[in-house]
């Protein structure tokens, strides 16, 4: 018998459409839910926290994960991405050089932020390369007729965003780090201040006034929370509307 979203944690945000909001860090993770096949958002801080997405979305769904999308090359979204064996995954074109050589930076960052040494040596070992680029959009079908967008917005949270858009009544976006709720947007060494805005100009663009948007830390939130933030951050960083 399949477990509901709520029985196991997650929220449902709308049909097929559910998040889970992960220990630690406070880390969203996103599930799309096709037929027989499923979409993963991010991929949790350590590989037994993607091993726990990976079972908690066949318990909900029957099917493995086929699919997963990383929204940025961050550790606390991506080491838990090679507990998803044989699914496709897909990253912001550009982030190939972070999975190849910037193990090493990953794994010092999570230690620095409070993952143990061993889970975080332990997961920039065996961190997944993806295997799709997106460039720019690419339109993506799970089995029976569901479809989501993802999209690299630009430049911003860091040189790598990845959005993805499930289109619906409400549509759904998952922000990634671009926006986020729990606290104030993070803006490390990798991050693009100046492009930042615009970012988040073309993701209000792609979901609309009525989407419900996901960030990447924190609640579920409206376009006029967006807005307000790409405010807040081209007043923080001086950059002109």
């Amino acid at each position: 018998m399949r477990l509901t979203w709520e029985e196991l944690g997650w929220e449902r945000v709308a049909p097929g459409v559910g998040r889970r909001r992960l220990p630690g860090w406070d880390c969203t993770a996103g599930l799309v839910v096709g037929d027989g096949a499923a979409l993963m958002i991010d991929a949790g801080s350590s590989l037994a926290e993607g091993a726990r997405l990976c079972a908690e979305a066949r318990a909900l769904t029957g099917a493995r994960v086929t699919h997963v999308a990383l929204t940025h090359p961050h550790f606390d979204h991506v080491f838990g991405a090679a507990a998803f064996a044989g699914a496709e995954i897909f990253a912001a074109d550009g982030s190939a050089e972070v999975y190849e050589r910037g193990r090493e930076e990953l794994c010092a960052d999570a230690v620095r932020n409070g993952l143990g040494a061993r889970a975080a040596e332990e997961a920039a070992d065996t961190l997944v390369r993806p295997r799709h680029f997106v460039r720019d959009t690419r339109e993506l079908e799970l089995a029976g007729g569901v479809g989501v967008r993802l999209v690299r917005t630009g430049e911003g949270h860091t040189a790598h965003d990845l959005v993805v858009v499930v289109p619906g009544d409400p549509a759904v976006v998952f922000c990634g780090d671009l926006v986020e709720e729990s606290g104030e947007p993070q803006a490390g060494p990798d991050a693009v201040p100046s492009r930042w805005p615009a970012a988040l100009d073309r993701l209000l663009a792609l979901g609309g006034e009525d989407a419900l948007y996901v960030p990447g830390h924190g609640s579920v939130v409206n376009a006029g929370f967006v807005r307000s933030q790409r405010d807040a951050l081209a007043g923080r960083f001086g950059v002109s509307p």
